[in-house]
């Protein structure tokens, strides 16, 4: 078994970091190209068409921002979940349970209405790791949420 895990210093931030330096190195990456693009683009190409890769490029930009930003940040009212479509802020006594089978992709947190809202900040991929962060965030519920173990 496992030995437990302290809940450590809030405010405390969990995110993965080999999604950050993938989303945002290619979304560098894909800039540059379009800019490239548009100024090495064949003559047949006017400015609307140039400014139209370029605007291309930052919207796919854009798009991998939103997924490099993903992370868990605890404090002392709660948690923020920051997902790549939406943010999601519970109180402590809120959040009943965090899970994260082996192969889940993320943690999944089981909230007091009924919902189940995934934890896109702590990366399954990233294994000891998410292991870590996500025996931290139980830690943190345990001590904080509404259910004191006794």
């Amino acid at each position: 078994m496992p030995e437990p895990v302290s809940p450590p210093p809030l405010p405390v931030t969990w995110r993965p970091r080999r999604g950050r330096v993938v989303a945002y190195g290619f979304a560098a990456v894909i800039v540059l190209g379009a800019v490239a693009m548009a100024v090495f683009i064949a003559e047949p190409f006017k400015l609307p068409d140039r400014v139209a890769i370029v605007a291309f490029g930052c919207g796919v930009a854009w798009l991998l921002h939103l997924l490099g930003r993903v992370r868990v940040e605890a404090d002392e009212q709660g948690l923020t979940i920051v997902n790549a479509a939406r943010t999601h802020r519970v109180t402590w006594p809120e959040v009943l349970e965090v899970t994260m089978v082996v192969g889940d992709p993320w943690p999944r947190l089981d909230l007091s209405d009924g919902r189940t809202v995934g934890a896109m900040g702590i990366q399954g991929s990233e294994k000891a790791r998410a292991r870590q962060a996500t025996a931290e965030l139980r830690a943190l519920i345990r001590q904080r949420g509404e259910a004191q173990e006794g």
